[in-house]
């Protein structure tokens, strides 16, 4: 008797005051929903090359602001998001990329 009502305690914790358990367990931000696993880009895709010259494909991983995307939002792997912090670098470095976002 005692072990049941002791569940049944804990299933309690994890429901909201309506019963349901969606307030609870998903954390952060409230929407809940499934968050599907970001995957590299260029360890899914071999021909998606990274290359300093290439700025078209460069401009998906720098924020309107000039600041690169952080590998979390990105979904790049640490090796792939090392490699092209240095091709924007670089980049930059020739006036290929802005340092800094025109405008305000």
């Amino acid at each position: 008797m005692g072990l049941a009502r002791e569940r049944k305690k804990e299933d309690s914790r994890d429901m909201d005051r309506d019963g349901d358990d969606r307030g609870r367990k998903g954390g952060g931000g409230g929407g809940g929903g499934f968050h599907r696993k970001k995957v590299c880009r260029f360890c899914a895709d071999t021909e998606y090359l990274l290359d300093y010259k290439d700025v078209r494909m460069m401009q998906s991983f720098i924020s309107e602001h000039g600041k690169l995307v952080p590998r979390r939002i990105s979904g790049n792997c640490a090796s792939h998001q090392r490699k092209l912090t240095v091709a924007v670098k670089r980049a930059r470095n020739i006036a290929l990329v802005g340092y800094v976002s025109m405008g305000n």
